[in-house]
């Protein structure tokens, strides 16, 4: 599959095999990130690999508590800990007092690093997935990760090998982009 074809089948995945990438692997993938479009080249983000499964499963299980998630939760929050071999936080550090490039664009930024990050995994031969919302809000994991007051947990990024090769996460067929882009003539 050439890069074009790979970039526009690419999707997410929820099933991993028990292969992790190794520390240079996972370097790879950091400096890829490192090549997201940065105004100002502020590096506004910073990443944590979150080696210890029980201290990530009991912020999961604190965030079931914070946010009132109930039995569903208890279970999703299970699961989350255990779903794939390696998980890489996402976390934004934005600068309010920065004149020239506004916190909206420094989470952007973060935001492309991550892509960048799971991109590099993929051409790796690992699968990823982005988890958000209340799983990355909560109190515990902000204390987990040791996030400081200006900082935002933008994504727990699961990777992993395939469970099943043959099930490799690459759509059949590409998107119509219609409705999603205009030109503007004349």
């Amino acid at each position: 599959m050439n890069t074009l074809d790979f970039l526009q089948r690419r999707r997410s995945c929820k099933k991993f095999g028990n292969i992790a990438p190794n520390r240079d692997q996972l370097e790879h993938m950091f400096k890829a990130a490192l090549r997201a479009p940065d105004h100002g080249r502020l590096k506004p983000y910073r990443f944590v690999v979150i080696e210890n499964k029980q201290a990530l499963y009991q912020a999961l299980l604190a965030a079931v508590t914070e946010f009132d998630l109930g039995e569903r939760g208890l279970e999703k929050a299970e699961k989350l800990s255990s779903q794939a071999p390696t998980v890489v936080a996402a976390i934004a550090k934005l600068d309010d007092q920065n004149k020239k490039v506004p916190a909206w664009e420094q989470m952007v930024t973060t935001g492309c690093a991550t892509y960048a990050l799971q991109l590099a995994a993929n051409v790796q031969g690992f699968e990823t997935v982005w988890i958000s919302k209340h799983w990355v809000q909560g109190k515990a994991m902000r204390e987990m990760l040791t996030c400081k007051e200006n900082e935002k947990v933008i994504g727990l990024i699961l990777i992993g090998s395939p469970q099943d090769k043959a099930e490799i996460t690459t759509a059949t067929e590409t998107e119509n982009t219609e409705g999603f882009v205009c030109y503007l003539e004349g």
